[in-house]
């Protein structure tokens, strides 16, 4: 199939999770046809049944109508396409060293399928450099073809890296609105690369080359890491020297140049829990603030089940009610999550029965063992001794604080105070 500038008509998305899923559904409701890939058989089952497996406001309006119309459909297949993207995860190993098995198994499906004039786009957030990893398993496995790194802007394959940046709870709005990077591995790459994603971002669509737009999204996520870090490493402070935290926080924010953010039980999600890491791998002697800010926002959870345990020492055998398991408000996203973290390390403790409360899901993860259940709001506030905020959800913040008069709280994310 060629893609000749202008005539990208059929795209595979390798991947449908979290950012998958909605950026193959938007592609799909702007007439392209788009076939999306996983490995996993109960997505596309329930994708072709017209369904969604993740929450995300109004992902599944979108995906059944497109499903409907025939422009989504998915498989464990891969087939021919004229772009192809790779929306995998890309998570680390032991001692933090980047994890790079998904994008090298999606080049591994790809290879086979690709014909002269194909554009491959990496969007999954990755270590500078890896790019250029994905045309080489590319290269090797179609000594056929031409790749940029050989053949620069006469390559048969354009390949380019242009990473997501939304906000979960609001992907599909994001995808639209928001700029995009488009890292090219030459000119060619990056006008092809921009046609595709100008079928739906409004955004513009800033050109530059891979490793820039790699070290761009890695870049974007440090910094909010870093300002966390400070957030949480104040709060530590404050309970050594019995200040309110948000208190203070509210009141040096009254300086026309300080915005502090709010502190939290630890930073979770696949982004910002993982990519300053990637940094830190890449030059782990330049990099010693995005370092101490990764290990500040790793230890809060620790301090958390510290306090708890404190707490819990003052009870025969005490009930906690753990409110939140998500990574971040209102969606149902565990990954990474400093809440999941916690109510593990309680568990192992043993301190007493746990009982979680996480609107957004409809089953503990198996990962969780010891005495810990799934809990309702109003059975949680009935029963527990001991109650921990760790996610600010809107349905917790409705919860007064009449119903916790006879209840010791531990609010990590200021709703109760």
């Amino acid at each position: 199939m060629s893609t000749e500038l202008n005539s990208i008509k059929r795209v595979a998305m390798v991947g449908l999770g979290y950012i998958g899923l909605p950026t193959a559904a938007l592609m799909a409701s702007r007439g392209l046809e788009v076939i999306g890939v996983d490995v996993n058989q109960s997505t596309v089952d329930t994708i072709n049944a017209g369904n969604v497996h993740i929450v995300e406001p109004d992902l599944d309006i979108v995906v059944r109508s497109t499903v409907t119309t025939g422009n989504l459909r998915a498989t464990t297949v891969m087939e021919k396409a004229d772009a192809f993207l790779v929306a995998v995860p890309t998570p680390f190993k032991d001692d933090h060293v980047p994890d790079l098995k998904y994008i090298e198994s999606a080049a591994s499906m790809i290879a086979p399928v690709l014909e002269k004039g194909n554009l491959v786009i990496l969007e999954s957030t990755s270590p500078v450099g890896t790019t250029e990893k994905l045309a080489a398993w590319l290269a090797d496995a179609r000594p056929d073809l031409t790749f940029p790194l050989q053949a620069g802007e006469n390559a048969d394959i354009q390949v380019a890296h242009c990473p997501e940046r939304v906000l979960p709870g609001y992907v599909l709005q994001e995808l639209v609105s928001n700029d995009r990077i488009i890292g090219g591995m030459g000119q060619k790459s990056i006008d092809k690369a921009t046609e595709l994603y100008k079928r739906f971002v409004k955004g513009e669509c800033i050109p530059t080359n891979a490793r820039t737009a790699e070290m761009a999204k890695l870049t974007e996520n440090a910094f909010r890491d870093t300002n966390i870090a400070f957030a949480n490493e104040l709060s530590l402070l404050c309970d050594r020297l019995d200040i309110d935290v948000w208190e203070l926080i509210s009141l040096a924010n009254r300086h026309p140049r300080v915005n502090i953010l709010q502190p939290g039980p630890g930073v979770g999600g696949h982004c910002i829990a993982v990519d300053p890491w990637f940094i830190v791998d890449s030059a782990p002697d330049l990099a010693r603030m995005v370092r101490t800010a990764r290990e500040v926002n790793d230890s809060k959870p620790h301090e958390v089940v510290k306090a708890v345990e404190e707490k819990a020492a003052k009870f025969k055998s005490p009930t906690i009610a753990c409110f939140g398991a998500a990574f971040k408000a209102n969606i149902d996203d565990l990954r990474e999550s400093p809440a999941l973290q916690i109510i593990s390390d309680l568990t192992e403790k043993n301190l007493g029965r746990i009982l979680v409360v996480e609107p957004n899901i409809s089953a503990l993860p198996s990962t969780l063992s010891g005495e810990v259940e799934l809990s309702s709001v109003e059975a949680a506030l009935a029963e527990a001794d001991i109650v921990v905020g760790l996610v600010d959800h809107d349905s917790f913040k409705q919860i007064s604080a009449k119903q916790m008069s006879s209840k010791i709280v531990l609010d990590y994310r200021g709703m109760w105070r």
